[in-house]
């Protein structure tokens, strides 16, 4: 498959219209980010996009055959659970022998694999958003999303966050969907970049990005004048 699109996409919450049709593709075992301001709908977008709430009018197209995991801005984990458990209750639906070298080999790409047997309450902050993001992919799907996965660490947390996205990305190099505030997170993991208007929503303007995600550095200059029509465009 090349791709997913979706075509007017509309959402209204009683009288106020949130999302005012958008049109936009998504790339097949690509990243792509969605910017905007503040409350413009993204995260509602994203909820369409996997079936959690309807959209008023418009097309999902593939995407209603589409499988898909979530990572959130919390790591939302079952704390009764250990860290290996979390991940085998996200694979339940697979019966073979598979799942469990499956679930072991995200947490330890994750850096946990000595905290297998480790709950929740015992793990710091940054462990819990390692594992939930290990969770996230492990599960088979074709479509995973992120909803300010990155979001409310601090600066050093969040780039060890982000480079383990990718480190487990290129393990399938599944098609990705991720929401944020921050034009440097975009910038630093995405493919695409689709730049979102005030509420209501409507898609302003998309960017392709043709640096190697490897060679990026967070916070370069690099990709300045992307970086400065990404500002100018949110802050319009």
């Amino acid at each position: 498959m090349s791709g997913y699109e979706m075509k007017g996409i509309k959402k209204s919450f009683g009288r106020l219209e949130v999302i005012a049709g958008i049109d936009a593709s998504f790339k097949a075992a690509s990243v792509t980010a969605i910017v905007g301001p503040s409350g413009c709908g993204k995260t509602t977008l994203l909820n369409i996009i996997a079936g959690i709430i309807q959209a008023d009018a418009g097309s999902l197209g593939d995407f209603r055959q589409a499988r898909f995991s979530y990572s959130f801005q919390e790591p939302r984990l079952l704390p009764w659970l250990s860290s290996m458990d979390n991940i085998l209750f996200a694979l339940s639906g697979i019966q073979d022998a598979s799942r469990e070298d499956r679930a072991r080999r995200f947490l330890d790409n994750a850096g946990l694999g000595g905290f297998a047997d480790a709950k929740p309450p015992e793990l710091s902050g940054g462990m819990k958003r390692r594992l939930s993001l290990a969770r996230a992919f492990a599960y088979p799907s074709d479509i995973l999303l992120l909803d300010e996965a990155f979001s409310a660490v601090d600066l050093k947390l969040r780039i060890e966050i982000m480079d383990l996205f990718s480190l487990l990305w290129r393990e399938e190099r599944r098609t990705a969907i991720l929401v944020t505030h921050d034009v440097q997170d975009a910038l630093y993991l995405a493919d695409e970049i689709l730049v979102l208007s005030s509420r209501p929503a409507s898609l302003l303007d998309r960017f392709s990005i043709d640096t190697p995600r490897e060679s990026r550095r967070y916070g370069s200059r690099q990709l300045v004048e992307m970086e400065e029509r990404l500002y100018s465009l949110i802050l319009s």
